[in-house]
């Protein structure tokens, strides 16, 4: 069994190319669907059953092709998982105790299960209060990709492509289970690293969980003021870009909020004092220290976009860098 990754950077991983028989999606929305669809574009899976809460969105997924069948989640969807190879739980992450504890007893023996949510430490102690024997075949992970649209109708089978999907497995994970999950996000176009769980929800709690809190605290404020018309109406380019993800899921945000609550508020609390410290230099009317803050954060923006841009079209080292 591998050691519990204790590093904050991620690993890469490389591995060969296992085919699904049978997939389990529970949950199959943006990313459970695109998941789905990139497996099948890549002709690395067989039937593929979509479990879920609506019915109208597990008939959109049947309709579009994404699953061969749907069993609703208040049916006997635990007797789905006993001849699956996979199963992906891609539901927001309070679901997920449930979930696991539902359908442990009917694992098959050979059963891999993984997850795509966005925090980590809590999953894994769902996992392992609930999955028993089953608990060396699960395979906690993190696809980092998204819009802030959500259901099968936003599914679409490149969202992972040039994507990072972070695996963080636990002391106890089996090598092959993991092996098999990283070649299948490979095989959706991703780039698979490994991650220390408490450094992956100490992480996103910067860079992703606190920009959603940011975004919906923003556009909440703005729409309970009396002249919210004006404001809308009047709002451009820069009110679109910053605010695009309030748009995302609100279940899903509460959730990954509340699991994440202390690595949250750690982040908000530093950015409260950031914005004490802009205010004061506004207030004091320090133009030079303002524009100090600016041009480190332009900086760093600028920087963060070429390398992301690097990795994601990389330059042979023996030709030119296209434009």
């Amino acid at each position: 069994m591998p050691a519990e990754p204790n590093a904050a950077a991620a690993t890469a991983v490389t591995v060969d190319r296992p085919r699904v028989g049978t997939l389990v999606v529970v949950g199959v929305g943006l990313i459970g669907g695109s998941f789905a669809l990139a497996l099948r574009a890549a002709g690395r899976v067989g039937a593929v059953v979509g479990v879920g809460r609506g019915r109208a969105n597990l008939d959109t997924a049947r309709d579009l092709g994404i699953v061969d069948r749907v069993v609703a989640l208040d049916g006997d969807w635990p007797a789905e998982v006993t001849a699956a190879d996979l199963v992906l739980l891609a539901a927001p992450v309070a679901q997920y105790p449930a979930l696991f504890a539902a359908m442990a007893a009917h694992l098959g023996p050979r059963t891999v299960v993984t997850d795509a949510g966005s925090t980590k430490q809590d999953v894994i102690a769902a996992a392992r209060a609930t999955l028993g024997d089953a608990l060396p075949r699960f395979v906690p992970g993190h696809p980092i990709a998204g819009t802030e649209h959500s259901g099968a109708a936003a599914a679409f089978p490149t969202l992972f492509r040039d994507r990072n999907v972070l695996l963080t497995p636990l002391a106890e994970t089996a090598p092959d289970a993991v092996a098999a999950v990283a070649s299948l996000w490979l095989a959706c176009g991703a780039r698979v690293g490994m991650l220390d769980p408490a450094a992956h929800d100490r992480i996103f709690a910067a860079v992703s969980h606190l920009p959603h809190l940011l975004a919906f605290a923003l556009v909440d404020a703005l729409a309970t003021r009396p002249e919210s018309a004006d404001l809308f109406r009047h709002a451009a380019s820069g009110f679109r870009d910053f605010t695009r993800i309030a748009a995302s899921s609100p279940e899903m945000w509460r959730d990954i909020s509340l699991a994440n609550r202390d690595a949250l508020l750690a982040e908000v609390a530093a950015f409260r004092a950031q914005l004490d410290r802009v205010a004061a230099m506004i207030e004091a009317g320090d133009g030079a220290a303002l524009e100090a803050v600016f041009a480190n954060a332009s900086a760093a923006r600028r920087a963060w976009e070429a390398e992301r841009n690097a990795v994601a079209h990389p330059v042979p080292d023996d030709g030119p860098r296209e434009p």
